[in-house]
């Protein structure tokens, strides 16, 4: 047990488990020295030892004890007496090794006990020994690096650059089990497998019976066993929402008889859609009454007024000529703007109901007026089709109304509804059933062409005798309008599903709606319910080829979209930090195919992806061989508003959006919009014959989910973003300057009528010109970053295309690192837009470049702060609203820095 050491002034002894002598060694007065004054300490004349303090807590492990050898007179001492001082030290543990001074060896009885001896430094082996080991560590670290970079080259990327390089692949990271499947290999398998034949099989199986929102518990059902069938892992996700039901209707028109002195009903509305023999689903018992999503229940009754669209402006102008609204019922037509808001601003004058009717005037060439018959033996409308839908304050917020901000989940606080939902009734109605109402209006105050020209446009009923004048009714003729609701908090049933892609923290989600106010919604939504299925059957058949996603994809079928975008509201709400973090697009798809033009709307960055891929698709309508999509494509993208789901994805939790979908013009027969008539019948015969559309579509959503989820860069432009701030604040100025072109378009028409009126001006206009300079110098500032990150991704693109040698590690990583830091400012660039505080009176929309217009609903708003300011003329918030959207453009130019 005994050993000589080196030191001449201590020595070591070593001892486990000590806790039994319950202390710790202490130094004393000397350095390095225990002190020799501790309680129960042992002294064995030249070695000393201290036992543990008791307030020791180590069961386990190695404490070091100090031995002194101290410098002093030597001394004598029998052999034995030696011994038992070392058998006492070692019984502190069973294990001790003890290292004293050789002296202690000796076995005479008269050898000193100590003996001083000078001992020098140890000699180093080499003379350079740290720079060696450091030498040897680095040669082994770069033999082990360089043999694993062969390896890896060996197996994952020498066998696929032939593959890379003839199939225009771009491997990153080297296939992950891809087993060859380069991006072009990917998108010839979704646009070979999309069918119209299947995709008809789909429509007929959505459209066979009702499915209204939280009444489709085996639609979802079937939804998700049909993904699973093809290979996606999917689920219900159900949220508790707030929502109505109708209970009963009825609209009458009454005369006072002043010889009788009573009230005669002159009239009864039906309320009802004709059955028509040719439409199966027209004839269902259980087909869906007429009514409005979130309309009040009430029994009014009062004179009425014909306020034309019910827009905010033809309101004013009612107002501004004298017309009496208050305790009145308003007849308004559809389209234009969202119902809701005809519905809101009828409440806010004081009107006590409202109804909405459908004029053949907006129907284009289609109409019984030219000549041609009604659906089903024509294209025209069916003069008893009604428009079902929400009238909820869209623009004001979607989702429930009773959870703003959170999700609808059991148990959940409810706040009240009133706040983005009417407390005044309301029915749509049939042109038939309005024709009686709008006729009893003749001779009764100003014509609509009194007005100015928006009065005029599409009055379709002037043949069958109607004037258009605005009322009011005069006393003794009034209607009364009983609505009845059920008001309750039920399930309704989001679908998801999903298919892990090889980069966790970057996701696609596609989604369309489910629910419709319908037995059928041929169109609106099952055209694109039927549409996505086929998209992810040929993406389940791409996966059963071995493709392996780069990026995580998402499906979503919701529920309640109809009532107010819900089911894609409430699911955002709830998921919202992991879709700030992870959600790099979404891709809306609600009415597929109502008609052969294709219509888009998209976030700036997504311009430059959707360009490339409609002109992978051949369209339908071959006029001339090798047509594509994009060939009859007329290009515009305009900014998205809402009425679809994508709202809460860019509006509330900044997400880049694309909304896709072949619409009716004015040249096509009429699409029944939210009535009996939207049917399978109907499509099958005018909307989509052979289905060709529904597949074009399907092939389309292939085409831009392959490119999101699997370009090594993500296909975004910056630039087109700063091109779209500069253009978005030209029109800003053009408004504040009074120079706004005449509108021309309908959609600019619709607009154009949606400004509020002006109470009073506040503040300067011109400090709040001046302002707008500053924001121009923030987006001058932001495209040179915006044009530096694309050409950054167009470098990083070229390096993929070309390759990298296997030996040129440091390429390598350069490129990978620049890879992944263009990804995440392209993924994170739409969120610098957000401000938390939410827009003024409506602060659950947090974007400052895009909104719903405030009294458009439908129509996107660009830069709504400045905008709605400028039409109030409240130029002093004019000018905190340049400051905000300054503060976010320099705010989105740090991010691409």
């Amino acid at each position: 047990m005994l050993s000589s050491a080196q030191d001449s002034s201590s020595r070591i002894v070593t001892t486990n488990a000590l806790h039994r002598t319950g202390g710790t060694p202490r130094l004393g007065p000397r350095s390095g020295v225990p002190s020799a004054d501790y309680g129960g300490g042992l002294r064995t004349g030249g070695l000393e030892t201290t036992q543990p303090h008791a307030d020791s807590s180590s069961d386990v492990g190695t404490m070091l004890w100090r031995v002194s050898v101290r410098s002093q007179q030597p001394q004598i001492a029998p052999l034995a007496s030696i011994q038992r001082q070392y058998q006492s030290l070692a019984s502190l543990d069973p294990i001790v090794t003890t290292r004293v001074h050789p002296s202690l060896t000796m076995p005479a009885e008269s050898t000193p006990l100590i003996q001083t001896v000078s001992v020098g430094p140890q000699r180093r082996r080499y003379p350079h020994n740290t720079c060696r080991r450091f030498c040897t560590i680095l040669s082994c670290s770069l033999l082990i690096t360089g043999f694993a970079s062969f390896l890896l080259q060996a197996i994952f990327i020498w066998p696929n650059e032939h593959r890379r390089k003839h199939h225009g692949g771009q491997y990153w990271p080297p296939q992950n089990g891809n087993k060859g499947l380069g991006l072009e290999e990917v998108e010839g398998i979704l646009l070979d497998t999309p069918s119209a034949e299947k995709a008809e099989e789909w429509l007929k199986y959505y459209t066979a019976g009702p499915h209204l929102a939280g009444q489709n518990l085996s639609q979802a059902e079937w939804t998700r066993d049909k993904w699973e069938e093809w290979g996606v892992k999917s689920e219900i996700v159900p949220y508790d929402v707030y929502m109505n039901y109708p209970l009963s209707h009825s609209l009458t028109m009454l005369e006072h008889q002043k010889k009788h002195d009573r009230w005669h009903v002159v009239f009864e509305a039906s309320l009802e859609e004709d059955i028509l023999d040719q439409d199966p689903t027209t004839a269902l018992k259980n087909r869906v009454p007429t009514f409005h999503g979130y309309s009040a229940s009430g029994n009014v009754t009062g004179s009425f007024v014909y306020v034309n669209y019910g827009s905010y402006q033809d309101y004013q102008d009612l107002v501004d000529a004298k017309i009496d609204l208050e305790g009145k019922i308003a007849i308004a037509r559809y389209g234009g703007i969202f119902r809701g808001l005809k519905v809101q601003r009828a409440q806010e004058l004081g009107m006590i109901g409202v109804l909405i009717y459908s004029d053949p005037g907006d129907d284009g060439e289609f109409t019984i007026e030219h000549g041609y018959d009604a659906y089903p033996d024509g294209p025209a409308r069916q003069p008893s089709s009604v428009q079902r839908g929400s009238v909820q304050f869209l623009s004001t917020m979607p989702g429930d109304p009773t959870t703003p901000g959170y999700p609808s989940k059991p148990g959940v606080p409810r706040a009240p509804a009133e706040g983005s939902t009417p407390t005044i009734p309301s029915i749509p109605i049939s042109y038939t059933d309005a024709l009686p109402i709008l006729k009893a209006l003749n001779g009764h105050g100003p014509q609509a062409k009194d007005f100015n020209k928006y009065w005029t446009r599409g009055n379709g009923l002037g043949y069958k005798g109607v004037q258009y004048n605005v009322g009011p009714s005069p006393d003794h003729i009034v209607l009364n309008l009983d609505n009845q609701q059920n008001y309750t908090t039920t399930p309704q049933w989001d679908v998801i599903g999903i298919v892990n892609g090889t980069i966790p923290d970057e996701v696609v989600v596609i989604g369309n709606h489910r629910d419709a106010w319908v037995a059928g919604g041929a169109g609106d939504p099952n055209s694109g319910s039927a549409a996505l299925n086929e998209a992810i059957r040929a993406i389940g058949t791409a996966l059963e080829a071995g493709w392996k996603p780069l990026r995580t994809i998402v499906f979503a079928s919701w529920d309640g979209e109809e009532y107010g975008l819900i089911g894609s509201t409430e699911w955002v709400e709830e998921f919202l930090p992991w879709i700030k973090a992870a959600n790099v697009a979404y891709l809306n798809v609600d009415v597929a195919v109502s008609g052969p033009t294709l219509h888009v709307g998209a976030t700036p960055t997504l311009h430059g992806l959707l360009r490339a891929s409609v002109h992978k698709v051949q369209s339908p309508n071959q006029t001339t061989a090798g047509q594509t999509v994009g060939d009859l494509w007329s290009g515009v993208i305009p900014p998205l508003g809402s009425g679809s789901d994508f709202t809460a994805f860019q509006d509330y939790a900044g997400v880049p959006c694309m909304d896709l979908g072949f619409t009716s013009g004015a040249a096509d027969p009429v699409y029944h919009y939210h009535s009996n008539y939207d049917s399978f019948h109907w499509m099958e015969e005018f909307g989509d014959k052979g289905f060709a559309y529904h597949k074009a579509m399907a092939q389309l959503m292939g085409v831009i989910v392959a490119n999101l989820v699997d370009s090594v860069v993500l296909q975004f432009g910056a630039v087109d973003y700063a091109d779209a701030l500069d253009a978005y604040l030209d029109k800003v100025e053009a408004k504040l300057h009074g120079e706004a072109a005449e509108p021309e378009t309908d959609e600019q028409i619709v607009v154009f009528r949606a400004q509020v009126a002006p109470s009073e001006i506040k503040g300067s206009a011109d400090a709040f010109r001046k302002s707008l300079e500053d924001v121009r110098d923030a987006i001058a500032d932001f495209r040179v970053k915006a044009h530096a990150t694309d050409t950054r991704a167009e470098w990083a693109e070229k390096q993929l295309r070309e390759g990298i040698p296997w030996w040129n590690l440091v390429k390598k990583a350069k490129l990978g690192a620049a890879t992944v830091a263009l990804n995440n400012k392209y993924k994170y660039l739409e969120r610098q837009f957000l401000f938390e505080a939410g827009l003024d009176g409506r602060s659950w929309f947090k974007h400052v470049v895009y909104a719903p217009g405030l009294w458009t609903g439908y129509s996107g708003a660009t830069f709504p702060g400045l905008v709605e300011n400028i039409d109030s003329k409240d130029y002093l918030n004019g000018l905190r609203w340049a400051g905000i959207i300054k503060e976010r453009i320099q705010q989105a130019t740090k991010s691409l820095a």
